[in-house]
């Protein structure tokens, strides 16, 4: 399925973000600067982008791969239909070593998701499972 999503620039040298592949998930997100991030630092990145996003959608910003594997992480992530500013990218250098982010360079992955909506009800008691209140390694290695 594909939806319409509407991009304005509001720096120049903006890249508008695109798919690498047919049938990619998601788009990559360029940074507009020279930076060394830091061991342990955190740094927010501009894109220099606003986007227009149908009611029902959600935007994700996730990780790409190749960087998380050197340690590079992304926080946050979570951008509502109804934001009209700049879309960011907060990395986090989790590794032990300075990582380099170029101007141009992608630096994460935009995923459009569509948006369930729930409806939370208080109860005494939840339903019974074979699992129960089993987690965090509880099924071993």
């Amino acid at each position: 399925m594909t939806i319409e999503i509407k991009v304005k620039k509001i720096r120049p040298d903006a890249i508008i973000p695109e798919y690498a592949h047919p049938d990619d998930a998601g788009m990559d997100l360029r940074s507009m600067e020279d930076y060394t991030l830091k061991p342990s630092e955190r740094k927010v990145f501009g894109i220099g982008l606003e986007f227009e996003i149908p009611k029902g959608y959600v935007c994700l910003i996730w990780d790409r791969s190749g960087m998380a594997g050197k340690g590079i992480k992304t926080m946050g992530g979570v951008i509502d239909c109804h934001y009209r500013g700049e879309y960011k990218v907060i990395l986090l250098n989790t590794a032990l070593e300075n990582y380099e982010v170029k101007k141009g360079d992608k630096i994460a992955q935009l995923l459009i998701q569509p948006v369930e909506t729930a409806e939370i009800f208080e109860v005494e008691e939840l339903s019974e499972t074979a699992r129960g209140e089993g987690g965090f390694g509880s099924t071993g290695r």
